[in-house]
């Protein structure tokens, strides 16, 4: 299997959040068709950071929703990184929705959310910190509407 690097991202890439029916089984698929460990496991939730292809893939365990898009973005390296997207964006007419120091899918992240023409959901995100494995819904993964459910 190929060994993660925790070394900070430098460039970017595409995020593709899945939602799946069983995150096991999803994880197991996965790691034999990247050749690659989870980057980042919690319960109903799993993230592979690969660096060839540049992905960030996202599973997110969805009962009655597997097989699904939830949501796409691009993982940049830095806060600066989203801020300019953030005013580029907007400055093309996009509706924008910025979230600082937001926690989801298990991390604090800065981020900008937009919705495309066919309601795909697509953020410009940085990862600040990991946050810790909870009980609660503050580790969920997060929607442009600020509540923490990617429920399809």
């Amino acid at each position: 299997m190929t060994t993660l690097s925790t070394e900070p991202l430098v460039g970017s890439r595409i995020q593709l959040a899945l939602n799946v029916e069983d995150i096991d089984a999803a994880v197991a698929f996965y790691a034999m068709l990247f050749d690659a460990e989870p980057h980042k496991r919690r319960a109903g939730y799993a993230n592979f950071a690969l660096t060839e292809p540049p992905l960030k893939l996202v599973l997110i365990e969805n009962p009655g929703h597997g097989g699904t898009l939830n949501h796409l973005g691009v993982e940049v390296g830095t806060t600066d990184e989203v801020a300019t997207a953030a005013a580029r964006l907007t400055g093309t007419g996009l509706e924008t929705l910025v979230e600082d120091a937001t926690t989801c899918c298990h991390a604090l992240q800065d981020k900008v959310w937009v919705t495309g023409p066919g309601a795909e959901r697509w953020e410009v995100y940085t990862v600040l910190d990991d946050a810790p494995q909870t009980d609660d819904s503050t580790g969920a993964p997060c929607s442009p509407e600020g509540t923490c459910s990617c429920s399809a």
